[in-house]
């Protein structure tokens, strides 16, 4: 059922599904929330903070999208994203001990275990939610990616590194859940995300080495 209509000469609806080039079954939402998230992660590559303004865009369309596709983890992440990338915008802008912004940095091995201990723990809260309280056939797969996109999100809005070693193997997991659930045009997307994340890794550790002192 449509739920976003614009009323001009004809009523226009966002979610109305139609074949893009007789290739893929999308809508106008999900290729306005799929321009907008390529752009964000164009910008984040450059250490843009305009990509957080993008990325609060992208995922309020992007939740319109799941809840759709009774992906309802993802869903629910794209309000999370939201408040996460205000507080990222900040951090981009004013955070760090000089009030300049953050800069590119690595995680050490402790760093690593809570990032672990953070995305089992935040999988099995929401796999319960995602079983008792929806209707989705895909609870574990769901609340796992959610769970992984929340910690690696956080990571970049601290410009941890490795926040692009972890989406490069999230987005590669989404292409499969978003074939499954018919959304092609999103699909395409993750896979465009994996190879945008892997040229980011690269820019950023470039980054990282340039303001490292010399032995």
């Amino acid at each position: 059922m449509c739920r976003l209509t614009f009323n001009l000469d004809l009523q226009f609806c966002m979610n109305d599904s139609f074949s893009l080039f007789n290739l893929i079954d999308t809508s106008p939402l999900e290729i306005l929330s799929f321009a907008l998230a390529i752009a964000m992660v164009l910008l984040n590559i450059r250490q843009s903070p305009w990509a957080w303004l993008f990325a609060i865009t992208s995922a309020g369309l992007y939740a319109i999208v799941f809840c759709e596709a009774k992906i309802y983890g993802d869903m629910a992440l794209q309000f999370v994203f939201v408040a996460i990338s205000v507080w990222g915008w900040y951090q981009w802008l004013f955070g760090g001990s000089n009030r300049q912004g953050v800069t590119v940095s690595r995680l050490n091995a402790r760093a690593w275990a809570m990032v672990a201990l953070t995305w089992a723990l935040a999988y099995a809260i929401v796999a319960t939610i995602l079983r008792t309280l929806t209707d989705t056939d895909v609870p574990h797969i769901d609340a796992f990616l959610t769970a992984g996109s929340l910690v690696a999100q956080y990571l970049l809005t601290r410009k941890m590194l490795e926040n692009w070693h972890l989406w490069i193997i999230i987005d590669l997991l989404y292409i499969g859940l978003y074939l499954h659930k018919n959304l092609y045009l999103t699909a395409v997307l993750y896979g465009l995300f994996a190879i945008l994340a892997f040229v980011g890794l690269l820019a950023w550790k470039k980054s990282l080495t340039a303001k490292e002192p010399i032995a």
